[in-house]
């Protein structure tokens, strides 16, 4: 072996950051002098401020064996000739076809010159070096180890930014409130910190506008956190906080300013609205103007995320109140139960939940059945709230609501609307085609039909009006599932029968019992 392994003067080390892990580094040789001359030449080595930590392997069947019990090795020196004369060729390929790990940097070393020609080597067997034993002096092993170490630390980079790039993805798809916005801000503030390279711990906090119809106004409470502070995820106040932190915090509330030095990064952002809003890092090492500017503008973006998700939960807090005004109001002109809109809302909200529809959607549903009969605000009182049976004429302006609620709701673009507007025009529609307006049947009425027809059956039945008297639950689930394949879907029916105890929780208050062929005389129609 050259005279290069002799050790030059000896240099600074590199100060080690104790709480990064060492590179791991697999020797693969049948000569255990090759494992100590490598220990030896490359001790105190450091990159990025990690040193080595060696695991060594005698056969390719011994390295076989450890590499399917992990994937945290960067660099695999390999010996070719072992077991027989393509060993460690057999490995390579086993690595990265079987095992498909495509990260670890392969370079393979042997003692027999010429014994595997580089070029197929390179070629076929997808390593990234090939060096005979003789060509490894000292300064030329260090250059390998640079070398693949720097290529597997920016693979793991890539690997870890996708990694993060698709767990941002995926949070950003929940982020429909203002609670799992705390998921999505966690998740791009550990990308950040990952892609910027700064190894820092911090939170992210908001103190919303005392204009904010909030639980929380005023309070300062934490969005997003990593390392220690994630803790605080689930404590949201910050009082626990460290001084130093709480203080830092304290100062940009009170300045209204960001402020940062060498090792640490306060950012404050005031929204529109009026909400305030503070990251805080701290790293370390010193931290470059770019990496701060980025966190500036994370910062803000986050903030007025929040804040226009806080705007539309307070914008539908008011459509629901709206819709259930509107439904007291009809009520009120019919001499109806009160709260039958909501309570058809919240049926359908069942119903929808068990055939496995999104929460949004769920809500989505709550909502828009509960406009089932906003088109009765267009007919005149004395027909909604007459004592007897309809005359001929009277039912032919009755059936008119469905469609005059159909006109007033799909005037507007928003989604609830546009369900409801559906819903009403539907909800008198039957299974077997004998509904109206429009005489669909069977799948050509939309599910959100089929279910506000269903609910709003099973409300009218239970609910006690001024014309009949409330059945028992028993009552009403009976007559529906005599109804099943008729009037109503098939598979709501058993939806409904399989959750009676939701179903009894909706109603608080037990109904009063009825005679079954009582209500058949009932001028609803069932």
């Amino acid at each position: 072996m050259s005279n290069e392994l002799v050790f030059a003067d000896e240099t600074p080390e590199p100060e080690l950051a104790p709480d990064l892990a060492p590179w791991n580094v697999l020797i693969v040789d049948d000569e255990p002098t090759v494992h100590e001359v490598t220990k030896l030449v490359m001790a105190g080595f450091v990159m990025d401020r990690r040193p080595l930590h060696f695991l060594h392997c005698y056969s390719a069947d011994e390295a076989r064996a450890l590499l399917a019990q992990r994937d945290d090795i960067a660099l695999i020196l390999l010996d070719v000739v072992m077991e027989n004369e393509h060993a460690g060729l057999e490995l390579a390929r086993h690595i990265r076809e079987d095992l498909h790990n495509l990260n670890v940097r392969i370079v393979l070393r042997t003692g027999q010159a010429g014994q595997a020609p580089e070029e197929r080597v390179i070629r076929d067997y997808d390593i990234n070096d090939y060096k005979e034993k003789t060509e490894l002096t000292r300064r030329k092993l260090i250059t390998v180890f640079y070398a693949g170490l720097r290529g597997y630390r920016d693979l793991m980079r890539i690997e870890h930014a996708r990694a993060g790039l698709r767990r941002s993805i995926e949070a950003i798809t929940q982020v429909s409130d203002s609670n799992n916005l705390r998921t999505f801000a966690s998740a791009v503030l550990d990308q950040l910190n990952y892609l910027l390279d700064l190894n820092g711990e911090g939170l992210y906090a908001s103190r919303l506008s005392t204009y904010t119809a909030s639980s929380v106004e005023g309070q300062v409470t934490v969005l997003a956190a990593t390392g220690s502070y994630a803790r605080l995820l689930v404590n949201e106040e910050i009082s626990s906080l460290p001084a130093q932190v709480r203080d830092a915090l304290t100062r940009a509330l009170a300045e209204k300013a960001s402020h940062h030095g060498q090792r640490h990064y306060v950012g404050y952002y005031r929204t529109r609205s009026g909400n305030e809003n503070v990251i805080y890092m701290v790293f370390p090492e010193p931290v470059a103007t770019s990496a701060i500017e980025l966190l500036g503008i994370f910062s803000s973006s986050v903030a007025i995320t929040y804040d226009n998700l806080l705007m539309r939960e307070e914008i539908e807090s008011a459509q629901r109140a709206t819709i259930d005004l509107l439904g007291r109001t009809i009520e009120r002109r019919m001499q109806e139960p009160d709260s039958h809109a909501s309570r058809v809302g919240e049926l359908a909200a069942l119903l929808a939940s068990r055939l496995d529809m999104s929460g949004r959607d769920v809500e989505f549903m709550r909502q828009a059945a509960a406009l089932h009969d906003v088109g009765k605000v267009q007919l005149a009182e004395q027909l909604l709230t007459k004592p007897g049976p309809l005359s001929e004429e009277e039912w032919v302006i009755m059936k008119t609501h469905a469609r005059l609620g159909f006109d007033l709701l799909s005037g507007s673009n928003t989604r609830v609307h546009q369900l409801g507007a559906v819903i009403a025009l539907e909800h008198h529609e039957r299974w077997d085609g004998s509904g109206y307006p429009r005489g669909l049947a069977g799948e050509q009425i939309s599910i959100g039909g089929r279910i506000a027809a269903l609910a709003d059956v099973l409300d009218a039945l239970v609910s006690p009006s001024y014309y009949k008297q409330a059945w028992t639950l028993d009552d009403a689930l009976s007559h529906i599932a005599a109804h099943s394949g008729k009037h109503f879907d098939p598979r709501l029916v058993e939806v409904l029968g399989a959750n009676r105890k939701s179903i009894e929780a909706i109603y608080r208050e037990p109904a009063a019992p009825m005679a079954f062929e009582a209500a058949e005389q009932a001028r609803t129609g069932f």
